[in-house]
Parts: C-alpha cells; sequence; structure tokens
C-alpha cells in the first residue's frame, strides 16, 4: 500500500532542479505546496514528504519554512552518500539529522543513503553495517540505496552526465546486486538489518526487473519500499498500464511513491530539472496518482443494533 507521497527528488540538486531558473526555490516552493495541497484533497492519510534533500543543509529548510511549504508537508527527507558524494564523514550522520530538527519540528526520513561498490564491495559492507549502527532508531524511516545497480546502457538521471567524473560513474554501483543478477557480499549484511532498513529503488519505465526484484525485497524482508512514479513517463505509450503494473507489484509492502521530473515539453525548459511552466499540473498529476493508487479508505457507517426484547 502506499502510506507516503514524496514531492519531488533533491530539490536543492543542481541535478535535479534548475537552481539557475530558480535559484531562490520561489517556484519549487510554490509548486510544492500546490501539490502538498493536492495529495491532501484527496487523502489526508497519505503522508506527504518533502523530496529528499541533498545536501544535507538547515538554511534550505529555513528557506522554504519562509515561502510556507512546511506547512504543506508532514515529513522532511535527506540523502546522504558520504563515502561517495558528500563531504562529512559517515560518524556525522547523527549530527546531520540534529542539524536539520533544529530548523523544524516534522519528523525526518532519510530516503536514500547508501554506498558504491565503484572502489571495492567490501567497503559497502562495512558502510552497510556502519550506517545501520548509526542511523536505525535515529529516523521513522530508512531507504537504502539501492536493490540493483544501475545497468550502464541505461545512464543516470543526472544533468552533466560524464562531465562529473567518477561521481557519475559510482551511479552505477550503488546496488546490493550486481547488473548481471548475481548477489553482491553486502546483499547478506544487508538481510541482517531489516525490517529496520528499507529499500529505495527506482524501477524504470516498463523495468524487466521488476517482478525479480520484489521477490528479492521478500526474501530480504523489507517491509518499506520507496519508488518513483515519473510525471514525465506518464506521457510515453501505455504509461497508465505500466504504473499499475509496478503499483500492483508493490501493493504487500508499504510504499513511498515519488513524485518528480518534468516532462520536456512542459517545463520552462526542455528537461527533467525544470520548473514546470503550470506548477498546477504537476499538483494534478500528484493528485491523479493518489487518486488511482491510495484514494481514501471511506469506513460504512454501522448499522445500528436491533432493539432488545423486552420481559
Amino acid at each position: 500500500m502506499i502510506e507516503a507521497a514524496m514531492i519531488w527528488n533533491e530539490p536543492n540538486n543542481k541535478s535535479h532542479w534548475d537552481l539557475e531558473i530558480d535559484p531562490d526555490w520561489t517556484l519549487f516552493a510554490d509548486m510544492a505546496k500546490a501539490a502538498g495541497a493536492a495529495i491532501h484533497a484527496v487523502n489526508p492519510d497519505i503522508v506527504r514528504v518533502l523530496g529528499g534533500m541533498s545536501p544535507i543543509d538547515p538554511a534550505f529548510v529555513r528557506r522554504l519554512q519562509e515561502q510556507d511549504v512546511l506547512a504543506h508537508v508532514d515529513a522532511i527527507a535527506v540523502h546522504g552518500f558520504p563515502l561517495d558524494w558528500n563531504l562529512w564523514s559517515i560518524h556525522e550522520w547523527p549530527q546531520k539529522l540534529e542539524e536539520i530538527r533544529a530548523v523544524t519540528h516534522l519528523p525526518i526520513w532519510v530516503s536514500e543513503v547508501g554506498i558504491s561498490t565503484f572502489g571495492a564491495e567490501e567497503v559497502q559492507v562495512w558502510g552497510l553495517d556502519k550506517t545501520a549502527e548509526l542511523l536505525v532508531g535515529r529516523a521513522p524511516r530508512i531507504h537504502w540505496y539501492s536493490l540493483y545497480d544501475l545497468p550502464q546502457s541505461w545512464g543516470a538521471t543526472t544533468r552533466h552526465r560524464e562531465a562529473e567524473g567518477s561521481s557519475y560513474y559510482r551511479h552505477f554501483y550503488m546496488g546490493l546486486i550486481r547488473e548481471d543478477g548475481t548477489p553482491k557480499p553486502s546483499l547478506e549484511a544487508f538481510g541482517r538489518h531489516t525490517p529496520d532498513l528499507g529499500i529505495c529503488q527506482w524501477f524504470h519505465y516498463r523495468d524487466p526487473r521488476l517482478d525479480e526484484g520484489v521477490a528479492w525485497l521478500k526474501r530480504l524482508g523489507v517491509k518499506h519500499v520507496r519508488t518513483g512514479l515519473s510525471w514525465a513517463d506518464s506521457f510515453r505509450e501505455d504509461a497508465i498500464g505500466w504504473f499499475d503494473r509496478q503499483m500492483e507489484a508493490l501493493q504487500d509492502f508499504d510504499v513511498t511513491v515519488t513524485f518528480c521530473f518534468t516532462p520536456e515539453h512542459r517545463g520552462l525548459a526542455p528537461h527533467h530539472s525544470s520548473p514546470p511552466q503550470v506548477k498546477e499540473e504537476y499538483a494534478d498529476f500528484c493528485a491523479s496518482m493518489i487518486e488511482r493508487y491510495a484514494p481514501r479508505r471511506t469506513v460504512a457507517a454501522a448499522e445500528p443494533e436491533s432493539a432488545l426484547p423486552v420481559g
């Protein structure tokens, strides 16, 4: 079932939000508020999560607070990759969470945390165990990124791609399972930390790994899954058919579904990280997905009890 809807992904990261067009997040704030209100109108029981920030930045949270965004979400998410992309030590995880707690009363989710095997697979095993030690009990949701390595032929969803150097190539080695389907040593280690650790796995449009991935998640004892429904993909052929299949396959998990990525023809610029031309179109997409996959459940009014016989 869907337990949470995440509004965008890494909006303070230039790979996922165009900071040249929207340097102070004014357009993002308007879009996020519209989406939060639209989701709540369809199903107020869904937890609305502000898209995981990367880097972890209290100033970004304060900026969105000033623009009233936090009144339209129920939790804030952070992403951290201290052994690959961040300029801080893995041991600083508790401190990083406290930095965000200092500026908001909202619960803080860790919706992406992971370690690549770009350098050595043994590093991922050590890092996974250390991550669990540092985060379990400190955040209500922790999603390990990810189950599968990203196939080299697919390309990572970043704006600057190979120009990012080794930072780009690390995207392809974040999984517990290699591209060829064989387990890494970290897969067994991960199983020791479920269900405390969930998984963030982006299932791409018509992803051939979906059924096998679900089988692995169940085998590992995963309860919480984060994935995405792409606004851009919604314009592909038979998009709803694919969305239906994906969400049906994940129905046995508590799912955080992320709504992100602008269709090229609907953005102020023709790429996935652009602010939309019309903020309500993104909000309408979010609302339609919640209406389809997580409508509010109505409880039938209890029938009055029959009168008891007298005497």
